[in-house]
């Protein structure tokens, strides 16, 4: 059986077949053999290369569970917790905050717009925080936010960094080295199914999460430190998706990061100006667009262009989301699909739609 569908949405990302093979394989028992934990310390290894020299863990669970796991592991009732918003799921973060008792400050500006600097250095002079959040990449609207500045001075003020990078990760450079817990998914660039949340944690955050004490098994960091040198794992893991996600590491390496980075930024490049020529507008400031999706501004007409799209191209675009979701489209130029040709077509496809 062949699909000749297109999906260029901003996650899940088509999956590759050298990736679809491998899940295909017998895997060991994840909780007795121990070749299963080599596995596993392996597959560490290799995201450290993307990640650099901080712990790597990956937990069984989409990448929102990456984003409660942090919260939960860090977080105790009454903790300060400095949410830098400009985005859905920037703010979301003070939802899990409140959830675990820490007390949610929003620093939050446009949708639009990059992160306001001037904002963030005035809660951090005139407040003190544990922890602070924010999103590199808002899927949602397409904005990569520069976050290295944001981390200088919360560095200075020796707070907690939490960075979902779940769409960028991958796909365009991140300051991991500065960020104390940096969270992954499978399914964005890395292009593996939906299932599995990657994260890195530096030794200062291990230090906080071993002091906390978490109301959870699921969504604890803690046990994951040693687990797999101990062989132990608190939970059955996802044997064949960490297979899966080995193949799409080793895809993402071979090709160099380098080479991955350049090809996101062609084919956003290309995506943006054919864009323009249909007379399109990005929704976010083009300064601030992210190489990994691009969102347009079509008011009123998503949901109709979405489903033309699917009917009549065999293409799978993304609406805006909540308040959104008639008024933005979103292609996803990101892991597998960041290829001129595949662009070209969607583009192509869309101009149809429009008549």
């Amino acid at each position: 059986m062949t699909d000749d569908r297109l999906r260029m949405t901003p996650g899940p990302t088509e999956v590759p077949t050298a990736v679809r093979e491998r899940m295909s394989e017998p895997t060991p028992n994840p909780d007795v053999e121990p070749e299963f934990f080599a596995f596993y310390r392996d597959l560490t290894d290799e995201l450290g290369a993307i990640y650099g020299d901080d712990d790597v863990v990956i937990l069984g669970g989409e990448g929102i569970l990456g984003l409660e796991a942090a919260i939960a592991s860090l977080v105790e009732p009454g903790d300060r917790v400095l949410c830098i918003a400009n985005g859905l799921y920037g703010e979301g973060f003070a939802d899990f905050v409140e959830m675990y008792g820490g007390e949610a400050v929003v620093c939050a500006t446009s949708w639009r717009e990059p992160l306001d600097l001037e904002r963030i250095e005035s809660e951090l002079e005139t407040d003190s925080f544990d922890v602070a959040t924010m999103v590199h990449c808002e899927t949602p609207t397409g904005v990569l936010n520069d976050i290295e500045p944001v981390l200088e001075r919360l560095e200075a003020h020796d707070v907690v960094t939490v960075v979902d990078a779940v769409s960028s990760l991958g796909g365009v450079p991140v300051p991991t080295d500065r960020i104390d817990v940096c969270l992954g998914a499978s399914q964005k660039c890395f292009s593996a199914p939906p299932g599995l949340t990657v994260c890195s944690v530096s030794d200062r955050a291990w230090e906080r999460i071993e002091s906390v004490e978490t109301e959870s098994l699921y969504t604890d960091l803690e046990p994951w430190r040693d687990a797999a040198d101990g062989e132990w794992f608190p939970y059955t893991h996802l044997s064949s998706n960490l297979y899966g996600l080995e193949a799409a590491i080793d895809l993402l390496l071979d090709e160099g990061l380098e080479s991955v980075y350049a090809r996101h930024e062609e084919a956003a490049t290309r995506c943006r100006a054919r864009a323009a020529e249909l007379g399109l507008a990005l929704y976010p400031a083009e300064s601030v667009a992210s190489p990994t999706v691009t969102a347009l501004e079509v008011p009123g007409r998503a949901q109709h262009l979405q489903e033309t799209l699917a009917d009549e191209h065999d293409i799978v675009l993304a609406t805006g989301l909540g308040d959104l979701a008639e008024d933005v489209l979103r292609i996803g130029h990101m892991g597998h699909n960041a290829r001129i040709d595949r662009v070209e077509r969607t583009m192509d496809a869309l101009e149809a739609a429009l008549g």
